[in-house]
């Protein structure tokens, strides 16, 4: 079984321009595998590591909270990993798209503890990782449509890691830098 698809990066005929970005987030040299594994330590220990006060922090007026942003990832690693499964099982239905900022306002993070998103994290990391590590390139080739915009199952698992790493990314430097 190979898994060429866990060092080459997918190529732009694979996803939406939109996610350009966030696969070029994705250390280059490094088995995506094992970028997710380190990420989601890195992650969670992150969030842990923010004192339960600062969590409802935003960074400006009519950005997301702390607690906004780690619910976020949480909600779009679950929906980018259900894609990933329809995909790679060879489901050809189409799938819509999800409006972040609805389910951002509609999350009532506030009323969750960082310790808690954190868990949640670790728990949805896990299984993204169970779903995609014995997964091989003929699989994680396979094509589906989701926001409608074609995507490969491939481009999915790197969308997730490098949508982690952004804004693992922003909570370091915009929220906890200041």
């Amino acid at each position: 079984m190979t898994q060429r698809w866990r060092t080459e990066r997918p190529g732009a005929d694979e996803h939406a321009p939109y996610y350009t970005g966030y696969i070029a987030e994705v250390p280059s040299g490094k088995d995506l595998i094992k970028a997710l594994e380190h990420q989601g330590s890195t992650m969670a220990a992150l969030v842990r590591g923010i004192p339960e006060s600062r969590g409802d922090f935003r960074y400006a007026e009519g950005k997301w909270s702390i607690k906004d942003v780690v619910l976020h990832v949480n909600d779009a690693e679950r929906i980018f990993s259900y894609r990933a499964l329809r995909f790679a099982r060879n489901d050809a239905t189409e799938l819509p798209g999800f409006d972040e900022g609805n389910f951002a306002a509609n999350g009532n993070a506030s009323s969750r503890t960082l310790a808690d998103l954190a868990a949640e994290f670790e728990a949805i990391r896990a299984s993204t990782l169970a779903l995609m590590a014995p997964l091989d390139d003929v699989v994680m080739a396979r094509r589906g449509r989701a926001s409608g915009h074609g995507v490969t199952a491939r481009a999915i698992a790197w969308i997730v890691a490098g949508h982690g790493g952004h804004h693992e990314k922003v909570l370091r430097e915009k929220y906890l830098m200041g």
